[in-house]
């Protein structure tokens, strides 16, 4: 059965508000957020009605099976809504949904039955999927968040859909990519055809894409009986539409024109397509009030395609009354330069800032000394709209694809006792909440969760689920009941969340660089607001031993208060501060300075 009205609105109520609404929350600039990552279907069951998405028993035809960590689980958008007041109690501000669109329940993938839990096969882009709810279920989420001041992102895809679309010849392996020089796009189709590549590198026009009307240029595609009309909006069940060119080794030009991992890969060059996405995701800022994109492989996507979607999507929500609208791009690469091309190049307004999630896992790790820390931050000049831009990165430690920051510390440390793992733990934690960014939350890190790490590796059920890797696995801090706001990190979470919301020069301040050892040991950088005296001091301690250090500052700071440790009160010099500092720790100080 599915959830009715009632019972939505009987979910809404017994969210009960944690705190009064905030009602200008939409004014909030996209840096003032924490942004809380989850996959609905590990998250939370608030409907277990919906569990086989209304496909019935059968796990290879439903996808439904809680024993099997690449199958559904039963978490939906219900539970979702049930646990708003321990996300916000957390510190979070915005919710981040992976995709939530219908999906094929289950396909072949890396030679076995997968299911898509995950949400990015998807087969109809104008509803939620069956597994996590109905139309008025998200409806009243978006809803419910709003209420509590909270934002909601979607995680949307564009690159690709389901895997539906095949190609004879090669009907029970996966299909080589052929290139468009030894595979031209052609009038006829085929090597032998009459090439006309010309126009299709992203400045062509509708009539160019006209030109092609048989989709057989490099392979033969076509749709498998009984999935004709899968697709929906309809247009998608063209195979015009789409690359058809075989899978992507992900370099050189297969990285924009390959199917990733056999999913059916998007014309984005196509006006229709660019057409069809804007109208797609545009109608869910319209129809449901959404505050945000995460925009799924965009770095296989051609640059012209969102040069035409990211303003389309600005125009869209700022129509619909929402000024901040914060889009971020996954662009899986830890080189900042390899980033900020996607700013400058492609027009995105942020990315996924990998760059930080690799350097800091390695500091908080020992691997590093901070100095690589501030190497990387050095590098938020090349960002299109330079350091100030920087400040709309969302900054994270792990995520479902890699794993998780917990897991990263154990495989690191062993055989560390539980008390180092929760201090690095915490100190990763502390670097991305107080560092320039938009510090980003994956779910259950909270709760301690580590894993194997890797694709699939850190997809926890917050619940005592049925797979015996997640119910057994060691967890930082211990283990803990379900949602357990006493778990460790929880609590030092929300208080670096707490912090953070309390000093707008942690959320709104450029961030200048004060001190970088070359060992593991001190790292400090200052907070400031423009024409505003003061900063906020940050400092941290890599290392596994005390330090006591000088720190150069602003000469006009002379008196501290303290934020969080012990700050001292004053100077020891114009421009020097002295301080103290445990061992894989961190200190917040403000000062008062003489100009005020």
């Amino acid at each position: 059965m599915r959830l009715a009205v009632a019972s939505v609105a009987a979910v809404m109520a017994s969210s009960a508000l944690a705190q009064a609404p905030e009602t200008d929350f939409r004014q909030r600039p996209p840096q003032d957020e924490v942004i809380y990552f989850l996959l609905p279907d590990r998250f939370a069951n608030g409907d277990p009605g919906n569990d086989d998405g209304g496909y019935g028993p059968d796990p290879l035809r439903s996808g439904f099976n809680p024993a099997n960590p690449e199958f559904y689980h039963g978490g939906d958008l219900a539970g979702v809504i049930q646990k708003l007041d321990y996300i916000q109690g957390l510190g979070a501000t915005a919710v981040w949904l992976a995709p939530i669109f219908k999906n094929k329940p289950v396909q072949p993938t890396a030679g076995r039955m997968m299911a898509g839990f995950h949400g990015y096969w998807i087969t109809d882009f104008t509803r939620p999927d069956p597994h996590f709810g109905e139309p008025e279920t998200m409806k009243a989420l978006v809803e419910a968040a709003h209420a509590r001041g909270m934002k909601v992102y979607l995680d949307i895809v564009t690159n690709h859909t389901a895997d539906v679309i095949q190609y004879r010849e090669c009907p029970t392996s996966a299909c080589a990519y052929r290139s468009i020089a030894d595979y031209p796009w052609t009038r006829r189709g085929g090597p032998e055809g009459v090439a006309i590549n010309d126009g299709f590198r992203g400045d062509g026009g509708a009539d160019d894409f006209a030109r092609l009307t048989d989709p057989t240029w490099a392979y033969t595609p076509y749709i498998p009986a009984g999935e004709e009309t899968v697709k929906v909006p309809a247009w998608l069940n063209d195979t015009l539409l789409y690359h058809n060119r075989g899978d992507s080794t992900f370099r050189g030009e297969n990285s924009i024109y390959g199917d990733f991992a056999g999913l059916d890969d998007l014309f984005t060059e196509n006006p229709r397509v660019v057409q069809g996405m804007i109208e797609i995701f545009g109608d869910w800022i319209d129809e449901y009030g959404i505050d945000g994109f995460r925009i799924d492989t965009a770095k296989h996507v051609n640059p012209e395609f969102w040069q035409a979607f990211v303003p389309a999507m600005m125009e869209r929500a700022k129509a619909r009354g929402i000024p901040n609208f914060h889009i971020f791009g996954e662009v899986y690469d830890p080189d900042p330069a390899a980033l900020a091309r996607h700013t400058r190049v492609d027009g995105l307004p942020a990315v996924l800032d990998f760059a930080f999630q690799s350097v800091a896992t390695d500091v908080a790790n020992g691997a590093k000394a901070p100095d690589a820390l501030q190497t990387m931050f050095d590098a938020d000049a090349l960002y299109e709209g330079g350091v100030e831009a920087a400040l709309h990165l969302p900054t994270f430690l792990g995520n479902h694809d890699m794993g998780r920051i917990g897991g990263f510390v154990l495989k690191a440390h062993p055989n560390a006792d539980d008390e180092e793992l929760l201090a690095r733990t915490t100190l990763a934690h502390a670097l991305m909440m107080f560092s320039r960014g938009v510090p980003t939350l994956y779910y259950g890190d909270e709760q301690g969760f580590a894993g194997e790490g890797g694709y699939g590796g850190g997809r926890q059920d917050m619940w005592e689920g049925q797979v015996e890797t997640y119910r057994t696995e060691r967890r930082i801090g211990g283990l803990r009941a379900p949602y357990d706001r006493d778990a460790p990190l929880y609590g030092r979470i929300a208080e670096m969340a707490r912090l953070r919301a309390s000093d707008p020069a942690l959320r709104r301040g450029l961030q200048f660089g004060r001190a970088a050892a070359e060992e593991p040991g001190l790292f400090a950088f200052s907070r400031r607001l423009p024409d505003q005296p003061g900063e906020t001091l940050v400092i941290f301690n890599t290392g596994t031993t005390p330090l006591t250090a000088n720190i150069a500052i602003d000469p006009a700071s002379t008196h501290w208060t303290t934020s969080r440790g012990q700050c001292p009160a004053t100077s020891v010099a114009p421009g020097v501060v002295r301080v103290t500092l445990p061992p894989l720790d961190y200190m917040i100080c403000v000062s008062e300075s003489s100009a005020q």
